[in-house]
């Protein structure tokens, strides 16, 4: 066990209202009154979730998408953000601030407040968000747990190309490309979607967001819901920018499903669910793919071409 899973498995004996869903779910839901208020808070850490170099307008936008995605998770409708904010060079924060603004228009998140601090020299610089919606009207806010044995495993979007985009920018090599600026792109301006999240919810039976790796996010959700979880590699979608860079084969595939910081939409829905789901994401004008099949048992399994294939010894990200 990794010294992140121990500390929040501590937590665990702390956060024991139903609200807080065992802290095992990508947000707290609290009921009130009828009304079902969702939230989420993730900090971003220079060197950690984000590079020195990085524009302070991508910083921005990142800290509010990567909470944007964790309400789309949930099937919540925006309502706001809080804020903390690490004071630092005074040029870097005008430009982090016209970021921030242009992501909190751009994903209904307005701010409502939040506090600022002032770090020691030469600290790396920290930021974090809290965001706040309210959970769909007409069934539960979907959780990890739920996936049922004969539901079909769904992913939104690409798989990959953040990963990718990061390799790119860290060694240095085929960054000119159009290519290789799309997969950067990815990786500094995340674009979850939460209004597919909103559609999707009345059809899910477990929903959450791929944050740390498609095949790490993937067991975190079989142990959520007790099943086992079979992912078809050759199923996964990857983008045109990516096969363009690195190709298509299993090695390339295991790379993007490790890769993190996707923040797209995991799910799993009853197989006679599939036109619908389908026509929910037309409608919220996006594109879904089923990749897997879930199944008595316990844990993940990959296929290649209907046939099995051994899991990577790194399923994902780890703090």
């Amino acid at each position: 066990m990794t010294r992140e899973f121990a500390f929040i498995d501590a937590l665990r004996a702390i956060a024991v209202t139903p609200a807080a869903r065992g802290l095992a779910d990508d947000a707290a839901v609290l009921d009130l009154g009828g009304e079902k208020l969702v939230l989420t808070m993730d900090t971003l850490v220079e060197g950690v979730h984000f590079l020195p170099d990085d524009p302070p307008e991508d910083v921005a936008w990142k800290l509010v998408a990567v909470n944007a995605s964790d309400l789309a998770a949930k099937g919540a409708e925006p309502l706001g953000c809080l804020k903390s904010h690490a004071l630092g060079d005074e040029e870097w924060d005008r430009a982090f601030l016209a970021g921030l603004e242009l992501a909190c228009r751009h994903f209904q998140l307005p701010l409502l407040g939040g506090d600022t601090v002032r770090m020691p020299q030469g600290s790396a610089r920290s930021f974090s968000l809290t965001a706040l919606g309210r959970g769909p009207e007409d069934c539960p806010v979907p959780s990890r747990g739920g996936a049922q044995p004969g539901d079909l495993v769904w992913v939104s979007g690409t798989i990959g190309d953040s990963g990718l985009g990061l390799e790119l920018l860290t060694s240095g090599s085929r960054v000119q490309t159009p290519e290789a600026a799309l997969l950067a792109d990815r990786y500094r301006r995340p674009m979850p979607e939460p209004a597919l999240g909103l559609a999707l919810a009345p059809l899910a039976t477990a929903m959450m967001d791929v944050s740390d790796g498609l095949l790490v996010d993937a067991r975190r959700m079989a142990a959520a819901s007790k099943v086992s979880i079979t992912i078809a590699a050759d199923e996964v979608p990857l983008s045109r920018a990516l096969v363009a860079t690195v190709g298509e084969g299993l090695e390339q595939r295991i790379s993007a499903m490790t890769a993190g910081d996707d923040y797209v939409l995991l799910f799993t829905a009853p197989a006679v669910n599939s036109a619908y789901v389908r026509a929910a994401a037309t409608c919220a004008g996006s594109r879904v793919h089923p990749i897997g099949v879930v199944s008595p048992g316990d844990g993940i399994a990959l296929e290649w071409h209907g046939q099995p294939t051994p899991l990577p010894e790194k399923l994902g990200y780890q703090h």
